[in-house]
């Protein structure tokens, strides 16, 4: 962005100075009258001299100056963005955030909560192909179940063995959780947040905010609910996050949106991303429409015999 503006060889612009002097001796040689100086004596050079004293709106030596301008800015290789890396992944990593509480082996959403979430989350590892995922449940507290990995055997395994029995402890850690899906994610580069409830605490939503503050992570809530109070309220509350929601469907609609959006998002920044990208070369239409002029005979012939 405009924050990351720089050039990449600075030193290029001492180019400056040379070409400024070699407007001033070029600009100095154009005048006629003072070609003749030394020559003929100056109280009878207006006598010979022909020709009319005007001066062209866009003199020939003013476009060169800007072309010379442009030439070395564009050498000097302004960016603001990092080109992608050509060993990244086609799909950006994924952080599955999955809340495993009691309330999630409620049967209203058959055959449960918990069930239709990890049927959702094994539908989505078919469509990612072996893109990076990561698996984290958490209730009381949050804990990383698989690590980012492209075998989406091993997570699926992993999900279908989640249960509220083997939580540790109860409560809400959705920030928490959150959090420690930044830290597995960093390692990546790039990445987003599937985050996957049924309830959020009310006490969460001031960590949550903090958290979102901190972390520019995108974030897509599923929530394992048809549309109702139930649903509005945990929705309510993840707009802390800044979360984009995606409804919960009886078809493939809603893993099919989850998959395109995961797929393209990027975090990428620092030292984490690419080299930075050469844009000194969107310079060069324009460098060459300021040279077309010159192509044209008779244009750098001065028109003025004033000094």
């Amino acid at each position: 962005m405009i924050g990351d503006f720089h050039l990449l060889r600075p030193w290029a612009s001492l180019a400056l100075v040379p070409a400024a002097l070699l407007l001033w001796i070029i600009y100095r040689r154009q005048s006629v009258s003072r070609a003749w100086r030394g020559i003929v004596a100056p109280h009878l050079l207006p006598y010979l001299l022909t020709g009319k004293n005007q001066k062209r709106l866009a003199a020939p030596i003013s476009w060169l100056g800007l072309a010379w301008l442009i030439g070395i800015f564009a050498l000097a290789g302004p960016t603001w963005r990092r080109e992608a890396s050509p060993f990244a992944d086609d799909t950006a990593a994924l952080a599955i955030v999955i809340r495993v509480g009691p309330s999630m082996k409620t049967e209203d959403v058959p055959p449960s909560r918990l069930a239709r979430s990890v049927q959702k989350i094994r539908d989505l590892l078919t469509q990612r192909g072996g893109a990076k995922t990561a698996l984290i449940a958490y209730e009381g507290s949050a804990h990383i179940v698989v690590p980012l990995t492209t075998d989406a055997g091993i997570i699926n395994t992993f999900a279908v063995a989640l249960d509220p029995a083997i939580m540790p402890a109860d409560g809400d850690a959705s920030a928490a959780a959150l959090h420690l899906a930044d830290q597995v994610l960093a390692g990546a580069g790039s990445g987003s947040i599937l985050w996957i409830t049924d309830s959020i605490a009310p006490e969460e939503e001031s960590e949550l905010a903090s958290w979102r503050r901190l972390s520019s992570t995108p974030v897509r809530l599923l929530i394992p609910l048809y549309a109702g109070a139930e649903s509005n309220r945990v929705q309510g509350i993840a707009k802390a996050t800044g979360a984009n929601l995606v409804r919960l469907t009886a078809d493939d609609s809603d893993i099919n949106e989850l998959a395109r959006m995961a797929k393209f998002s990027s975090v990428a920044s620092g030292e984490s991303g690419g080299p930075w990208e050469e844009g000194g070369y969107w310079l060069m239409p324009l460098l060459a429409i300021l040279l077309l002029p010159f192509a044209r005979r008779g244009w750098m012939v001065s028109t003025s015999n004033k000094a």
